[in-house]
């Protein structure tokens, strides 16, 4: 084979990016724990510039242990987002000391509220909405605080399967976000079909809540660690996907990838420019540069090296 002919042969062999993937790649962020974290030798040669990085917030994590890893993260040039779940702050002065610290040593200045995964509250704290009721984010002037969304429901919240406490929380949040400074979104749960998250965002806005969505995706993974995952974070309609192929036995042992349900909203995306679903959410549950590799190929962003930073 000529020189020639092999670089044509390259060149086919390239894949096309999907343009409408590509913007709706534009901006996504993507979550870790210390844990995690610890084991990415340089973050900077995984992920964009400025990429929105959440830290995911464990009971029995030491604050010091999320501080350190928010400033690392934020040295590296990243925007950090930690997690702050309202049921494992025992009072406000724990609360103000959290985000003193991560403003101190890091210079975070956003905040995924959350509920967080504990049954019984360890202070004060039970809800999202009592920590932006507190006032300490917008005092200490946090520029961007999100909140947790819910495409499927959240039988925690509504224990009879309807979207009712849920649906009022939203519009509570809501009317915050009018009279806070600081950029709202709505950060979802992860779930795996289009259809149904389509039908969700259109019912936020028919219902009047015109915060942005950030939709939460998995991230490549093997299919049993997705439906683990799954099922203890109460993913339920979308689930079926994962058990429908996990059936098919051609595809019962290849890695789940999230091309399909990004390539349906993307397309939604293109056709209806004012959806409101707006980034794109990863979780990493097959690990984190599998993630970011992932994304690079599929149109996001590329990292830059850390010799060339």
């Amino acid at each position: 084979m000529s020189l020639l002919s092999f670089r044509k042969s390259k060149e086919v062999a390239t894949p096309t990016v999907n343009a409408q993937m590509e913007a709706f790649l534009k901006d996504y962020s993507i979550e870790v724990m210390p844990r995690t974290a610890e084991k990415v030798e340089d973050f900077r040669e995984l992920l964009p510039a400025g990429t929105r990085v959440y830290i995911a917030h464990i009971e029995g994590t030491p604050i010091e242990d999320m501080v350190a890893t928010a400033k690392r993260l934020a040295t590296d040039g990243y925007k950090v987002m930690p997690h702050f779940p309202a049921r494992i702050i025992k009072d406000e002065a724990t609360l103000a000391d959290w985000i003193a610290r991560y403003q101190g040593e890091a210079g975070v200045d956003q905040a995924l509220l959350l509920a967080g995964g504990v049954a019984t509250p360890h202070g004060d704290y039970h809800s999202s909405m009592q920590l932006l009721e507190s006032g300490l984010f917008d005092k200490a002037g946090f520029k961007r605080l999100h909140v947790a969304g819910h495409p499927e429901g959240n039988r925690d919240i509504d224990k009879d399967g309807s979207d009712k406490n849920v649906m009022e929380a939203l519009r509570w949040k809501q009317k915050f976000s009018e009279t806070t400074d600081a950029e709202m979104a709505l950060a979802t749960q992860f779930a795996f079909e289009a259809g149904p998250i389509i039908a969700w965002a259109d019912a936020l806005k028919d219902a009047g809540i015109t915060i942005p969505v950030h939709i939460g995706i998995a991230g490549p993974a093997k299919l049993q660690t997705l439906i683990k995952f799954a099922i203890a974070c109460g993913v339920g309609p979308s689930l079926k996907v994962l058990q429908k192929r996990a059936m098919d036995v051609t595809k019962l042992l290849l890695p789940y990838e999230p091309t399909e349900v990004l390539t349906e909203l993307a397309a939604h995306k293109a056709a209806n420019p004012d959806f409101n679903i707006t980034n794109v959410h990863f979780f990493p549950l097959g690990g984190i540069k599998t993630n970011a590799n992932w994304a690079i190929e599929n149109g996001g962003a590329s990292a830059v090296p850390a010799s060339q930073s």
